[in-house]
């Protein structure tokens, strides 16, 4: 069963999806039963799947489960926004697909393999929601047995990503439900300020953008503290010096 070969679903399909949420926004303005139709899409979309969900990160690097297809989900996402760490948090952090084949085998981020060692969790893929200045969120799916996702499954959740992001980005613009609009706005703001970290870690130590987005989530790791905070840090860090 593991080795069942992956079906992608047919582009027209994936359209007609799309086009039945974007629909409901103009028909209905009910946002939260727009996402909850792509993520039950995802999920039906890729075999094997035991759940798919979206979370948004605000300005403070904090997660939060905007949809989801099962209890599962919410409890694993729940464990990486804790953490922060896990697949869903680096694919923000990095801007990058994550793909885990064994969770109980994965040592990246042990803190949370082990948080979720007793949920039906085993594989999970994991793509960031790009807007304009990075990624304000993730998509991601989850599987109750290893192994169950290939580079092709992480191809076709991007397909899905890249709309979905273009959807919440549409929202933000509309009168949509204030819950969405504050982690929309913080994400985007967070990213603006990791960015601008970056760069300043590329300048000084001839870092590629990959690396100093890495050096930045190793950082806050370390030191225990959000993202956010370590990045303001060294922007402030870096006027001062400037100032003198």
């Amino acid at each position: 069963m593991l080795n069942q070969p992956f079906n992608p679903l047919p582009l027209d399909e994936l359209t007609a999806v799309f086009a039945r949420i974007k629909g409901l926004l103009l028909t209905e303005d009910k946002v939260d039963r727009a996402l909850q139709l792509l993520v039950q899409a995802v999920r039906d979309a890729i075999p094997g799947s035991a759940g798919a969900g979206i979370s948004l990160f605000d300005e403070q690097g904090r997660g939060s489960s905007t949809a989801s297809t099962a209890q599962l989900v919410g409890q694993a996402d729940a464990a990486q926004h804790d953490l922060g760490q896990g697949p869903c948090v680096e694919a923000w952090t990095a801007g990058i697909t994550m793909l885990v084949h064994d969770t109980a085998a994965d040592d990246r981020w042990p803190l949370w393999s082990e948080a979720v060692a007793s949920l039906p969790i085993r594989s999970v893929v994991s793509t960031p929601l790009a807007a304009a200045g990075g990624p304000i969120g993730t998509l991601k799916i989850y599987a109750a047995l290893p192994a169950a996702y290939t580079a092709a499954t992480g191809h076709l959740l991007e397909k899905f990503a890249v709309p979905a992001a273009t959807l919440l980005a549409h929202v933000q613009g509309s009168e949509a439900p204030r819950h969405l609009s504050g982690p929309l706005k913080g994400a985007l703001a967070g990213r603006d300020n990791t960015n601008r970290a970056c760069g300043i870690l590329m300048e000084r130590h001839g870092l590629s953008a990959e690396q100093a987005l890495r050096e930045l989530l190793r950082r806050a790791r370390t030191e225990g503290t959000p993202l956010s905070v370590v990045c303001s840090g060294l922007i402030d860090g870096a006027q001062m010096s400037a100032g003198n």
